[in-house]
């Protein structure tokens, strides 16, 4: 007896349906085809064991399993639930009448147990897309799958649970979640708030520009200026993910496993923080079988660096193409992969590796030449991809100890979202940019216009200044985020004159 049943397979982002075709003949062999790895070969033993313990058996009799399309690589143990079922179903354990309308995965332990799978997300919204009625996948995933809408999706805790509801013995109860309850429940959760930061304005003015233009951000100072705790509160004053924002972040996160235990959507705007001993295919993606990196796992968030010259030189390099292009491409002899990466760079760094070259009261005993050198780790062209630079100086003691509340986050992503509102107004004619950072050079020089005073000061800042020639578009467009956040249709000479404040790493006499 010949029974189709079907699984799915994850490429990128994106799942594949899998037709799991069961043929049982006379005999006593068991073939398993359709190019599985070694873990889908491993399921042999997985599914006679969960069987045998739960008072089924595989059949003493030829068993051909075939997993069509058969030259795409099946990998994983999720399919042990799709093949138990078709072998039932062809012996006719269970009835295979209505076993075709639902894609069926999971990993069994050897008691039956169904353990969680990777990328519930994407194959439900795949099987919602190929029309079939239902998707039974472990109770811990339900949730996550359950939200999206039109598809009837079942959570079963053991494989029991499956074979009676194909039965009719038993019902299995049907996980429902609200999308847009859920959504809106969990939109303005955030651990960490601004209010919590004492002192630091100028550096909070910095990061609430970067908010509102979209600006990737270098924050250089030394050891306990609160670097890393400003960093870790910008998710905070960023714009609310949108739903279909939410439903990409949530796919990725889906892909990679590392959805919590029956968690639904992500509605909140991700922060990653690498340790500076992670490698290049960690960071961007890849791997044998290519799973999304940490700035996929960023994606519509923010992704935070500490101690940036710690990072290997090709590590920050492989940063350089996902800036500019907000998509990381993976290619594999066998199969070409694409993930999305649209997230601001917060970096941190002490200036110098005693870690007090500009200290205010401690002295810097790096010796001549090493500031400089300590600064060359970092690549130009990734610093050209840094429009705010800023230094960071140690909280003096009265405003530690001041016991006044700082302004919440809430306050001021209140004028970051007018500001973005005003830029999405510009751009929404331009496909695929959003924010001010993400400007072109041709549209800088229509949408970047300065008068004749901010001109001259201009000029004379990058004359003194010394400031390089590629500080020039960056100043651009950091005064126009500026003039948004100020409700200016023009870029005024203060707006100028404050962007000018954020190029510390451009001075040519840094480090000298």
């Amino acid at each position: 007896m010949l029974v189709k049943t079907f699984g799915s397979s994850i490429i990128g982002i994106n799942a594949i349906t899998i037709t799991v075709e069961v043929n049982m003949d006379n005999g006593i062999q068991f073939f398993l085809v359709g190019l599985p790895d070694s873990a889908v070969k491993e399921s042999h033993q997985r599914i006679e064991a969960a069987l045998r313990n739960n008072g089924y058996k595989i059949p003493g009799k030829k068993i051909v399993i075939n997993m069509a399309p058969a030259d795409i690589r099946k990998e994983g143990s999720a399919y042990d639930l799709t093949i138990a079922t078709g072998i039932l179903a062809a012996s006719e354990q269970i009835n295979p009448a209505t076993v075709g309308n639902y894609v069926i995965m999971g990993e069994l332990s050897l008691d039956g147990g169904l353990q969680p799978i990777k990328g519930a997300l994407p194959i439900a919204i795949e099987a919602r897309r190929q029309g079939f009625k239902g998707f039974i996948l472990p109770k811990q995933n339900a949730r996550e799958a359950a939200i999206v809408s039109e598809l009837e999706v079942y959570g079963a805790e053991n494989i029991l649970d499956v074979i009676r509801f194909f039965n009719g013995d038993a019902s299995l109860e049907r996980e429902i979640v609200n999308t847009r309850e859920e959504f809106y429940a969990q939109l303005n959760e955030y651990e960490f708030d601004f209010s919590d930061v004492k002192g630091q304005e100028n550096i909070k003015r910095a990061l609430e520009i970067a908010a509102a233009g979209g600006h990737n951000v270098i924050l250089i100072g030394p050891p306990g200026s609160g670097k890393t705790m400003l960093a870790k509160r910008l998710p905070s004053i960023l714009p609310p993910l949108n739903l279909h924002e939410a439903l990409e972040t949530t796919k990725i996160h889906s892909v990679a496993g590392k959805m919590s235990r029956h968690a639904s959507l992500i509605s909140a705007r991700p922060f990653r923080s690498p340790h500076h001993t992670i490698s290049d295919v960690a960071l961007v993606g890849g791997g044998s079988n290519p799973q999304p990196g940490e700035i996929s796992l960023a994606h519509n968030g923010v992704l935070f660096l500490d101690e940036l010259p710690e990072f290997k030189r090709t590590v920050l390099e492989v940063l350089r193409q996902p800036l500019e292009d907000r998509l990381v491409t993976v290619s594999r002899a066998r199969l070409t992969v694409e993930y999305p990466a649209s997230f601001m760079l917060v970096a941190a760094m002490n200036p110098c590796p005693c870690g007090f070259y500009n200290h205010p009261d401690k002295e810097c005993v790096c010796a001549p030449g090493v500031v400089q050198k300590y600064l060359n780790k970092i690549s130009g062209p990734l610093l050209d991809r840094i429009d705010i630079q800023v230094e960071v100086v140690p909280v003096p003691f009265r405003e530690l100890s001041d016991v006044r509340i700082s302004e919440k986050s809430d306050a001021i992503r209140e004028r970051v979202v007018k500001a973005r509102q005003i830029q999405e107004e510009r751009y929404k004619e331009h496909k695929g940019i959003h924010a001010n950072a993400q400007m072109s050079s041709k549209m800088l020089r229509t949408i970047c216009r300065i008068d004749e005073t901010g001109h001259t000061l201009l000029k004379n800042a990058m004359e003194k200044l010394s400031l390089s020639a590629r500080a020039y578009d960056r100043i651009l467009k950091v005064a126009r985020t500026i003039a948004d956040l100020d409700n200016s249709p023009d870029i005024r000479p203060d707006h100028l004159a404050e962007a000018i404040h954020y190029r510390s790493l451009d001075r040519e006499t840094w480090g000298l």
